[in-house]
């Protein structure tokens, strides 16, 4: 969007969801001692020992990427370690000490395949709360050591496939889908502006198919560097396209992570003479830090639409989240309670917990772990997600996602400069997903 002509700000007739209630309790959580560096980019809490015995510490590991020129997530690795302070001063998980490795995958296949070895060497019963677009580098070596991947970020269709994947969220598939059937009947000709990746390559069918669901055209689609410090070209394409189809004015959607700002400072300039074109995003590609540099209420968010996983960060359910943060991540600007990654992790330390809570006086491995996980468990998550339980007979293994047990997104519009919800409750992208042609 300019700034000059908002889209309405009540959700699209066409966008069909389910209400949930948000309670206002969330788990408690936890966080550690400070880490010294390993090799590979890797940190780890002294002491770390793995999870066998029935007393032992607990290991895990949190990989992200960070000080790269492309998406950097160094908050979550962050909230990893303030939630193991918090958990150990307190007792620690079922008694037992947590220690949390914390590792770059400096966004290079190399790099995140040797954090998966590490996690391995150092007899990790899980990785929690993550994010990497190498899934192909990253899983073979967890699964050949049959470590749970506990919490990922949902870049890639791995995430969803993989026997040893218990994702928190619907990931880049419920994201785009859900943001396709909000923009079906409200926008003109699409263009989708994403990475020139592999897992850029995975985003166009998934916001096709919310397209497709409210009869709409297929975006589209515009491949971009994930790392330019300029994208002007790209936003002169896509204004081009304006005027070109049937329908109003055009949309423009960029999912390019920590660069879509870099975008937007861009198509300012260009969409000058065309302010009718709005814009429309996922979380993770934009948060409110992104919209006040943009220019908050004048800027060209203004009105847009954006999907993400999770209540807004209004909601008394993230309370738990912002207290860990209040007391353990006290001056550490890269852990904020409205950062999705941050969110991601929270939750994924949340099942965590329960996991752990669930073994009893057992022994933790990533063996127990995972049969826990793979027995049935339903955890909650305060409200925040739904209860979350991993079976591979879920509804969208048909169309290849066995592992996606959570395909509900929250609508929320930009509104004022403030990134507001948009309706009450959620929408469950199971059935346009069902309809995607993801094959």
């Amino acid at each position: 969007m300019t700034g000059r002509r908002p889209i309405r700000s009540t959700p699209p007739g066409g966008l069909r969801g389910r209400s949930r209630a948000t309670r206002t309790g969330v788990l408690s959580a936890g966080a550690l001692v400070a880490c010294a560096s390993l090799a590979v980019g890797c940190g780890v809490v002294a002491g770390a020992t793995g999870g066998s015995g029935d007393d032992a510490p607990i290991t895990v590991m949190t990989w992200a990427p960070q000080d790269t020129g492309a998406t950097n997530k160094p908050g979550m690795p962050a909230l990893a370690q303030a939630y193991a302070r918090w958990v150990n001063s307190q007792g620690g998980l079922g008694g037992r000490q947590l220690n949390v490795l914390t590792c770059n995958d400096h966004n290079d296949s190399v790099a995140a395949a040797k954090c998966a070895r590490r996690a391995v060497k150092e007899n990790a019963v899980a990785v929690v709360g993550s994010y990497s677009q190498y899934a192909d580098s990253f899983f073979p070596v967890l699964e050949g050591a049959r470590i749970p991947y506990i919490g990922g970020y949902g870049l890639t269709n791995s995430e969803f496939t993989s026997p040893l994947s218990y994702p928190v969220n619907g990931g880049q598939p419920a994201l785009l889908a859900g943001l396709g059937s909000a923009l079906a009947d409200s926008c003109g000709p699409v263009t989708l502006v994403r990475p020139d990746t592999i897992a850029g390559d995975q985003l166009p069918v998934l916001l096709d198919s919310g397209l497709s669901s409210g009869g709409h055209e297929r975006a589209h689609d515009q491949r971009a560097a994930e790392d330019a410090t300029s994208y002007d070209d790209q936003s002169g394409r896509a204004l081009a396209r304006e005027g070109t189809g049937p329908g109003g004015p055009g949309c423009v959607v960029p999912v390019l992570g920590d660069r879509t700002g870099t975008f937007m400072d861009s198509f300012r300039r260009a969409s000058e003479d065309h302010p009718d074109v709005r814009t429309a995003t996922v979380l993770g590609s934009v948060d409110q830090t992104t919209i006040n540099a943009s220019g908050g209420a004048s800027g060209p968010y203004e009105g847009a639409y954006v999907t993400g996983w999770y209540p807004s960060v209004g909601d008394p359910a993230w309370d738990g989240l912002k207290k860990l943060i209040k007391d353990q991540a006290f001056g550490n600007n890269d852990v904020d309670a409205a950062d999705a990654g941050v969110q991601t992790t929270w939750i994924a330390y949340t099942v965590l917990k329960e996991v752990v809570e669930s073994l009893g006086d057992g022994e933790v491995s990533a063996d127990t772990v995972r049969r826990a996980l793979d027995g049935g468990l339903e955890v909650g998550t305060g409200g925040l997600t739904p209860d979350l339980r991993w079976t591979f007979a879920d509804k969208l293994a048909s169309v290849g996602f066995p592992r996606l047990v959570n395909a509900d997104v929250t609508l929320q519009v930009v509104r004022d400069g403030r990134l507001v919800s948009a309706r009450q409750g959620t929408v469950d992208t199971t059935r346009t997903l069902q309809n995607a042609d993801v094959a």
